[in-house]
């Protein structure tokens, strides 16, 4: 897949709107160093590394859709309070595919602000990242269906965190996940009292899940 002319990617949530997402742009990172690769995704296994970094790390490719890049909306409780003002903070929905006919997400984390940030920065440490490619591993080895850890790119970057030494390295870490729908993408619509927009999601994931049947 070298040429790029093989595989495509799908614009993610299109069967939603734009209640349930904001399209954002990704940061731009001084450096881009590939630090992990997963082998076994066979989709993105024959791209050179320029490839690999333009796709994982500049979010720049042929293969991605026209609309792309979204962080999507939800709300839920933090430290036993509802809050309103959550949502994807420094990740977003990349792209969608389909394979053995299901459906995946690839999403970020690192890869800049969103109109969920609130005070953060977006970022993820290279700690960070290492820590979340090693546990990803480790549950897909003992069989557990959860998101799986498809590339991490230092980005050359200077974090301060409260939790390790700083300053520390930065990083962008894609996953491969089944969805980014969530508990509290219902209570988004719930708290705004939108029927409308509940019953669109619930229509469409039942829709999804006898696709994949």
């Amino acid at each position: 897949m070298s040429d790029l002319s093989e595989f495509k990617l799908i614009s993610p949530y299109t069967f939603l709107n734009d209640k349930f997402y904001d399209e954002v742009g990704p940061a731009k990172f001084p450096k881009l160093i590939t630090r992990y690769r997963n082998p076994y995704f066979e989709e993105f296994a024959n791209l050179n590394n320029e490839q690999w970094i333009n796709l994982f790390g500049k979010f720049e490719s042929p293969i991605l859709p026209k609309i792309k890049n979204i962080a999507m909306r939800y709300h839920g409780h933090q430290f036993q309070v509802y809050n309103p003002d959550i949502g994807d903070g420094r990740g977003f929905t990349i792209a969608q595919f389909y394979k053995n006919n299901e459906l995946y997400d690839l999403g970020t984390k690192g890869s800049g602000v969103t109109p969920y940030s609130r005070s953060g920065d977006g970022r993820l440490t290279l700690k960070g990242g290492v820590r979340e490619v090693l546990c990803s591993n480790y549950l897909d080895a003992l069989g557990v269906n959860t998101s799986k850890s498809l590339s991490l790119i230092e980005t050359g970057e200077h974090l301060s965190r409260n939790d390790e030494p700083s300053p520390t390295r930065s990083s962008v870490l894609v996953r491969v996940s089944h969805s980014h729908l969530r508990i509290g993408t219902f209570q988004y619509h719930a708290f705004h009292q939108d029927t409308q927009s509940i019953k669109l999601l619930t229509n469409m994931i039942g829709k999804i899940l006898l696709q994949s049947q």
